[in-house]
């Protein structure tokens, strides 16, 4: 099987844009699960509902590819997965490093998605002497000094830096001058890395921030709602309090009728 050091994906030249590309896993995703299914095509619309975009946009994407599916039938729900995967790199063995095994990286350790993505973990790295030779995820864990020697005996090619802030920038530093070209950055820190080298940055804290602002908008559009209904009802109790004034015998109208 080749591995991630001798083949490259083509997207960049085949002028794929970087839009496309980050909506391809979507798209691989949903066939994958019609493909579990056992569904032989199926249509713009329905691939689009299932990835979330709209059937417009998909069939935009799916001509970078140079598929436009058959009309009335569909796409070939197998041919997309090979074509997208291929066009992602999926077709080949990626081998990947982890480094920083605490809580988040041992979890990634864990995870079985890497593996049905064509993504092998090759290595665990830590700083900590006490982890060198522990077990996670049936991997050993190495010690950072060896960081050098572990890239090039399994021609890795991608990275993912799970250590504190503080650490992230010498780690990335050291991967990129062992050979590594694309890193997943899970720290909460920006990475500084020279032309040719592609970084991903996940930060599940700025997730967070972003739907603690839409629930704080939502509230606040709630509050100004009841806000609304409240003075709108306001007119009208005025209008009854101001059409009455006490008289000798109780309330009567400030203005009788003819």
């Amino acid at each position: 099987m080749a591995t991630g050091r001798t083949h490259r994906p083509a997207t960049r030249s085949r002028g794929i844009p970087e839009a496309t590309v980050a909506r391809l896993p979507l798209y691989l995703r949903a066939l994958t699960a019609l493909s579990e299914r056992s569904v032989p095509t199926v249509s713009s619309e329905e691939l689009a509902a299932a990835a979330g975009v709209n059937s417009a946009k998909l069939r935009k994407d799916f001509s970078y590819l140079g598929s436009y599916g058959t009309r009335g039938v569909g796409y070939d729900v197998e041919y997309l997965v090979y074509q997208i995967s291929r066009e992602l790199g999926l077709t080949q063995d990626w081998p990947v490093v982890i480094v920083g095994i605490g809580n988040l990286g041992a979890a990634l350790a864990n995870y079985g998605g890497f593996a049905s993505r064509g993504f092998r973990v090759a290595a665990l790295i830590d700083a900590d002497p006490a982890m060198a030779g522990k077990p996670v995820a049936g991997i050993p864990v190495q010690h950072t000094d060896d960081l050098e020697k572990i890239i090039r005996d399994n021609g890795v090619s991608i990275g993912v830096i799970a250590t504190p802030a503080g650490a992230a920038q010498q780690v990335c530093d050291r991967l990129v001058a062992a050979g590594v070209t694309s890193i997943l950055n899970f720290a909460p820190t920006v990475l500084s890395v020279p032309d040719g080298v592609d970084v991903r940055k996940v930060d599940l804290s700025i997730e967070l921030q972003i739907l603690a602002f839409h629930e704080q908008r939502k509230a606040g559009e709630e509050t100004a709602m009841e806000t609304a209904v409240g003075d709108a009802a306001l007119p009208v109790a005025a209008t009854r309090g101001d059409s009455t004034e006490q008289g000798p015998d109780g309330d009567v109208p400030a203005v009788m009728p003819a």
